[in-house]
């Protein structure tokens, strides 16, 4: 029974962490099943490629599908109609002058393609419109009219379908992308704070920036599927541009303390100053973690009190310690990484107080804030 318990746990686990790619697997079926119906009630000569097209545009998100839809849909337009016209223009008497006019279609297609992405179905669309006609004997503006019905039938579906059935929305697949953000930088902040006195695995820290960086990458594009929702009108939710701009900005503040790392403190620095920045490192990544679960919850943000108190007490000391002039006479190279040090993490506190105010565009005003939970008990 417990072999039972923990196979069911282990499968429930999973579905739950691939919601998103099974409600895709889903969508992608219903598309294929309803377009294939909406084909054959249409009589379209071949009902594949409207199958085929509903397919491709029912993507993992709602912005991806819309943005993917729209391309694809005036990429096939102007291919249709340029192939239309060359092969009204060119006689396909035999083989050599369909090759002739296969050739002069494709290649200023594929040169368009090459120049820009968001035309790649029209040497696609060219080569249907050219020799579908060999199958279904039409004429070739009949039959780019048809893979336009083909298109517009199979993107329409399948662009419905992304909306209606389970949709998952580029927007919170964009909050989960940089709640785990956070929860990296707030695995490397520690640690890379700890390097300035102690020796530390550095194939760890490179292993986590690496994650960062993936991350941070993935979250670009899911922010750009979210603005073609945006521009849809199917959600209200706030632009993404702020909270990747500060996102990036934190990601820079940590490569520069991990520089400031590469030369370890003096002694007598990590006598008087270890202790007070190993306490801001760990206000600073339990502000991150809180941070990244209010973002995932939509509430506001949680207070910033206990970093700014610890960041507070590492000024205080660093500022003693220039006051009986300790610098002077350390190594230049020492001195120029301290400084760094300082202003990394003075930019840290500036840009902590910017992901407040992120995540505060992301709450719901029905959901209370980590700060206000529990006040009504105290009164």
């Amino acid at each position: 029974m417990n072999i039972i318990a923990l196979a069911a746990k282990r499968v429930r686990t999973w579905f739950a962490s691939h919601r998103v790619e099974l409600g895709l697997c889903l969508r992608v079926a219903i598309s294929a099943v309803l377009t294939l119906v909406a084909a054959q009630i249409l009589h379209l000569a071949i009902p594949l490629w409207a199958v085929l097209t509903a397919v491709i545009l029912t993507q993992l998100s709602v912005g991806r599908s819309v943005k993917a839809s729209t391309d694809y849909f005036i990429a096939t337009i102007g291919a249709a109609i340029f192939a239309g016209l060359i092969g009204t223009l060119v006689p396909q008497a035999n083989e050599i002058s369909l090759l002739a006019a296969l050739a002069i279609a494709v290649a200023p297609a594929a040169l368009l393609a090459a120049l820009n992405p968001r035309f790649s179905a029209a040497p696609f669309t060219v080569v249907l419109v050219l020799l579908a006609p060999t199958i279904t004997h039409a004429a070739p503006f009949a039959s780019a009219l048809e893979r336009v019905m083909e298109v517009a039938v199979g993107g329409a579906i399948g662009l419905l379908v992304s909306i209606l059935v389970f949709p998952a929305r580029a927007q919170d697949l964009a909050i989960e992308a940089a709640g785990q953000i956070l929860d990296l930088m707030a695995r490397l902040l520690p640690a890379v704070c700890a390097k300035l006195m102690q020796p530390v695995d550095d194939a760890m820290l490179q292993t986590t920036q690496n994650h960062i960086s993936a991350a941070f990458m993935r979250l670009e594009t899911i922010a750009l599927e979210a603005r073609h929702e945006r521009l849809t009108r199917l959600t209200p939710e706030p632009d993404q541009g702020p909270l990747l701009r500060t996102i990036m900005r934190l990601r820079h503040d940590l490569v520069m303390v991990a520089r400031a790392a590469l030369v370890p403190l003096p002694d007598a620095f990590q006598a008087r100053l270890g202790p007070f920045l190993a306490s801001a490192a760990d206000a600073g990544a339990d502000y991150l973690r809180a941070c990244a679960s209010a973002l995932r919850a939509r509430r506001g943000p949680p207070p910033l009190d206990g970093v700014s108190a610890a960041l507070d007490e590492y000024d205080r000391e660093m500022a003693a310690l220039r006051q009986k002039g300790a610098t002077r006479e350390l190594p230049a190279d020492v001195v120029e990484h301290i400084f760094t040090l300082n202003f990394a993490l003075d930019q840290l506190r500036a840009h902590f107080e910017d992901l407040a105010r992120c995540v505060s565009e992301f709450a719901r005003p029905d959901i209370p804030t980590i700060a206000n939970i529990g006040a009504p008990l105290q009164r």
